[in-house]
């Protein structure tokens, strides 16, 4: 502690969203340097940021003191800090108070609120600058002081503004203190760490404020002098008011809230009014062992069972447990498909209830790594519901606890270089077109100075300029900042007490819903119990299929009762055969799958696990390839290696078994084996297992391992740096995998229709669907008005081998599921012209011209252009009442009748070239067929062709552009994905190639390219070297094929191909 009696109470953090500029770890880490013992943060009507804040101030050794800058309707300024854990409780309801009263984002609260809750909080008035109105201000919080005993809680700020006058202005607020007998206390309004951050403190304001830095005027002026002080510079900066600085420290000493203090109180379940939540657990589980285990419980499991309902017992948990069961039986009453995932398949107790379905004693997987009496961390269960289904729970969890007791966890909106180059270029002055550019082609190159440097070359950009130079290096200092509070997708707290005087609540962005101000990192560090509600959309395709077998095969299925190890579903799988299935269909995942060779389970759960960044970057996958191949033996020199990475033929694919080597190979004891695994599992940061490195490998080494060995184990598990599965969860993305495999393998009719009814979802669009499904000899028959329903339907097969599936109205884009769902209630007997779809089924005119549009009115001998004609015969729509007596006389019909007379039909071409743009996809010849000749002449194969084509082979080859995809671990390295009418190709772009033609790459819809063949264990691709954008020729598509004669109308649409890209 300095030797001058001073605490900072008034600092903010960026959590303030846009009024502070510095971290809390940087806020805390200046103060440790300037000597503080403590801090207090007050961000702005807000502690979205306190958690962090928290964790910053333990690593530092200073203590914080909570608090919050509230910011009442008529202007005035407080801060308040709770001294106790009720009054913490008050500041959260006035919080949540103020959240809700405004439109979200604005925040309302009256002096009245605050006399309300105010007992226990430590009030201080921060006058502004030139405030005319501060002695009525100071009436307000002497109101306040009066009608309780809390006379020295009620404060008058002093806080120099380093203007003209500020001196003075301080004497007589303290003059007027005086004389009200309020004390005061010097604040710093604290914004920034140091002096440094002041420019980017303008730029947030700017932002704020919706202005440029040349408009900022007084708001920039007001943010100087803003950092963080030292006592010493305060001492001298209010020279004359040693009483007011020295009533800081008494302050921060009433100030004995920690965030510690909060206790977590998870809500009691029990289905009998009086059991224990512990008997009701171990109740439901032997009640569930027979749905299980039908032939008797083995005995393993039966000790497994015991073990884990005692560690839950202790540790008070079973609650928990009851809560997830209770929302998974509901969602499966409603006919959701659900399943949980993650560690929580290590649980038997989780397994026998229903809420994961992977049997973790079959599959040797360690409870441990899920609950642990030595981390004494609270479990978390993640559970998957269908995608367009999960709102549903969303809201039953909410009636059910109560909006008081529930809500969702926030998700901190960080900036990104994109979003932080348009707000700042926009408030540094650059043009709209200049900041397009820049967000397009500068974003991802931020980080590589060489790589910014050839881009700006390429766009004839000055980096040295002095503006363009200031914007990116404010860019890269805002770079991770929060920028606003989002909705976890599916996080919730649930609370015996008032969620509110836990942590304030708020309204969130989506309907229906509230959120906390914290989010799910905040949640762990106080070792808070949540419930993920997640969404898969894989499960409602499940769904879908399962209701499809039952109506029209009358064959009952579910994820658990499909056959298992069915060997034509693997064999299916090594074909790479995937398209559609879950988690396999990436071209990463077919590309690895005729390699790997999955024949069994386990090889599904190691084919989800390896195709991931954090084994790629450890050097996993050729190792185990090799292996796997026989071209090399397991390299496992002890019988406890051996006996851990054995069914991984020595190599460490899991978190699992990380920590296990760590433990049994280089010493660690199990607490230090979870902070190993918790570095694996840090998402954000690559490298986060190194500080373990010493540790690791002289472990290892003194257990006999040599050294060069010990190096390459650490490389591995480092890898996990980034995205390393427990095996549990690899598990439970295996299952739904092998499900959304065998059905398409036994069923691709009813997979294709029910895969199609769940878009969007995965990587394909819905023509690549339709396409795949008829090579696999499906027919696939067009939307029709009298045949098709909203969604896609199964017709015919009763003696055939297959259903047809008939496309439903939900893919073409324009139209209403009500319109369509009009036209389907109203169409017994079939429609026999457009006028009677129009007369019979009500709806507007737009519907139909939308499903004209689409070719859906064949069935009525109407192509398109005849449908549209008709279309505009209708009469303009009536006035209410004169509709009605029309409709009660029946006698609506077309506003003239004209002897018909055919129209000019359209072309081939654009038949195909309306199909795409209608309903995104054709059953006509494929859009590249008609282009074949001019591709022929340019010397181009078609995909089909690389089949027969040697390795090695420089090749030239055109298609649409289906998918681009840039793993993060990839190096700069990009997957494209392109088709044409005979089948795909896979190409490989290298950083280099990217760079020197990236507006076609990155841009074309149709490309060409020219590259060198390369096979690997019948896996094809070819590296590009050199591409052309053939989007050009995509358009004249529509102007191709055989047409009437005497048309004089010209084509001039063209397919808009929008490639699925992914990261």
């Amino acid at each position: 502690m300095s030797g001058t009696p001073y605490i900072e109470l008034q600092a903010a953090t960026n959590f303030s969203f846009l009024r502070g500029a510095s971290h809390p770890e940087e806020l805390f880490a200046t103060a440790k340097d300037h000597g503080y013992d403590a801090l207090g943060i007050a961000d702005f009507d807000t502690v979205a940021g306190i958690i962090r804040a928290q964790v910053a101030a333990d690593a530092m050794g200073v203590r914080l003191i909570a608090g919050c800058r509230l910011t009442l309707t008529d202007g005035s300024v407080v801060l308040a800090y709770p001294t106790d854990r009720v009054a913490w409780g008050r500041l959260c309801r006035l919080l949540t108070l103020g959240n809700r009263r405004g439109d979200r984002l604005t925040f309302e609260l009256t002096w009245d609120d605050l006399a309300r809750e105010c007992d226990g909080l430590i009030l201080i008035l921060h006058p502004q600058p030139h405030d005319d109105r501060i002695e009525e201000r100071i009436a307000a919080l002497i109101a306040m002081r009066d009608r309780g005993d809390e006379a020295d809680r009620r404060y008058l700020g002093l806080t120099r503004h380093f203007r003209p006058g500020d001196i003075r202005r301080l004497e007589c607020l303290q003059a007027l203190a005086d004389r009200q007998s309020v004390p005061t206390v010097v604040v710093g309004d604290v914004l920034y760490h140091t002096p440094e951050r002041s420019i980017l403190q303008d730029v947030v304001t700017a932002i704020r404020c919706n202005r440029t830095m040349q408009t900022l005027g007084d708001a920039r002026e007001y943010a100087r002098d803003r950092h963080l002080k030292s006592p010493d510079d305060m001492a001298r900066l209010y020279a004359g008011f040693e009483a007011a600085l020295a009533r800081s420290v008494t302050i921060a000493a009433a100030c004995r809230f920690s965030i510690a203090d909060l206790r977590y109180q998870y809500p009691e379940e029990s289905d009998i009014e009086g059991e224990a939540p512990q008997a009701t657990l171990a109740r439901l589980v032997r009640e569930a062992l027979p749905r299980r285990y039908p032939a008797g419980t083995p005995r393993d499991v039966l000790q497994q069972l015991r073990h884990e309902l005692d560690l839950i017992g202790s540790l008070d948990y079973a609650p928990y447990f009851l809560t997830v069961n209770t929302i998974v039986r509901q969602a499966r009453s409603l006919g959701i498909v659900c399943q949980g995932r993650g560690s929580a398949a290590n649980s038997a107790v989780c397994y026998i209830l229903g809420i994961t379905a992977i049997d973790p004693v079959r599959s040797g997987l360690l409870f441990e790594r899920f609950v642990s009496a030595e981390r004494r961390e609270p479990p978390d269960i993640d559970v998957d519901f269908e995608s367009d289904r999960r709102e549903e729970i969303i809201q039953w969890i909410y009636r059910r606890y109560g909006r008081q007791h529930a809500a969702l966890c926030a998700t901190v909106m960080r900036y990104r270089p994109k979003g932080a180059l348009r707000e700042i270029g926009k408030v540094m002055g650059l043009s709209d077109d200049l900041l397009g550019l820049l967000s397009k082609h500068l974003a991802s190159a931020l980080g590589d100075p060489d790589l910014l440097a050839a881009r700006a070359s390429e766009m004839g950009l000055d980096l040295t300029e002095r503006r363009l130079r200031m914007t990116l290096g404010l860019v890269a200092q805002i770079l991770t900042f929060p920028r606003q509070l989002g909705t976890h997708p599916g996080g919730f707290v649930l609370t015996r007490d008032r969620l509110d005087e836990l942590v304030p609540v708020q309204i969130a962005a989506m309907e229906d819903r509230q959120i906390i101000v914290w989010d799910k990192d905040d949640i762990d560090a106080l070792k808070f119990m949540k419930v993920d509600v997640l969404g898969l959309g894989m499960l409602g395709c499940l769904r879908r299929c399962f209701e499809f077998l039952e109506s029209h095969l009358h064959q009952r299925m579910d994820i658990a009762t499909i056959p298992a190890e069915d060997p034509a579903t693997y064999a299916m799988i090594r074909k790479a055969d995937t398209l559609g299935t879950f988690q396999i269909e990436s071209r990463a995942q077919m590309s690895m799958l005729p390699r790997l060779k999955p024949t069994t389970f386990y090889d599904l759960v190691v084919q989800v696990a390896i195709v991931r960044p954090g084994p790629i970057q450890g050097d996993m996958v050729h190792p185990y390839l090799r292996r796997r191949e026989g071209l090399e033996k397991p390299d496992c020199p002890s019988p406890q290696l051996q006996a851990i990475l054995g069914k991984t033929l020595g190599v460490p694919l899991f978190q699992e078994q990380a920590m296990q080597v760590a433990i049994h190979c280089a010493g660690f004891t199990p607490g230090e084996a979870d902070q190993l695994r918790r570095s694996m599992a840090t998402f954000k940061f690559t490298g986060g297992v190194s500080h373990f490195r010493t540790k690791l490998i002289e472990g290892m080494v003194d257990h006999g391992y040599a050294r060069d060995f010990a190096e390459r184990t650490f490389s591995q598990l480092e890898g996990f740096g980034s995205y390393g599965f427990p095996e549990s969860h690899a598990a439970s993305f295996a299952l739904v995998a092998y499900a959304s495999s065998y059905l398409k393998c036994h069923h691709p009719d009813v997979f294709c229709a029910a895969l199609l009814n769940s878009q969007p979802m995965g990587f394909y669009a819905p023509a690549q669907i339709v396409r795949d499904a008829r090579e696999h000899g499906v027919d696939v028959r067009a939307i029709d008005i009298n045949r098709s329903r909203w969604d896609c339907t199964l017709e015919g097969r009763p003696g055939g081998a297959r259903f047809t599936v008939r496309l439903g109205m939900r893919l073409v884009k324009g139209l209403a599921n009500e319109h369509a769902a009009q036209i389907v209630a109203h169409r017994m007997p079939p429609y026999d012209s457009i006028e009677d779809v129009w007369r019979r089924a009500e709806v507007p005119v737009s519907a139909l011209e939308r499903l004209a549009e689409a070719d859906a009115f064949r069935s009525l001998d109407l192509d398109r252009r005849s449908a549209l004609w008709a279309i505009k015969g209708l009469a303009p729509a009536m006035l209410p009442l004169f509709a009605a007596a029309e409709r009660f006389a029946n006698r609506i019909e077309s506003e003239f009748n004209e002897p018909s007379f055919p129209l000019a039909p359209m072309s081939e071409g654009a038949d195909v070239v309306e199909d795409y743009g209608t309903t995104g996809l054709t059953l006509r010849r494929h859009p590249v067929s008609f282009l074949r000749g001019d591709l022929q002449r340019r010397g181009m194969l078609a995909c089909a062709d690389l089949a027969r084509t040697r390795d090695g082979r420089r090749v030239r080859l055109g298609g649409l552009v289906l998918m681009r995809q840039r793993p993060g671990t990839a190096k700069g390295v990009m997957f494209m994905t392109i088709e044409d009418e005979t089948g795909v190709a896979n190409l490989i772009f290298w950083k280099d190639r990217i760079e020197a033609q990236r507006p076609i790459v990155i841009g074309a819809g149709m490309i060409g390219v020219t590259g060198i063949l390369q096979r690997e264990g019948g896996v094809i691709h070819v590296i590009a070297k050199e591409v052309e954008d053939l989007t050009p020729l995509l358009a004249t598509v529509g102007t191709i094929g055989p047409m009437r004669k005497n048309t004089e109308t010209e084509y001039d649409r063209a397919i808009v191909v929008k490639a699925r890209d992914f990261r």
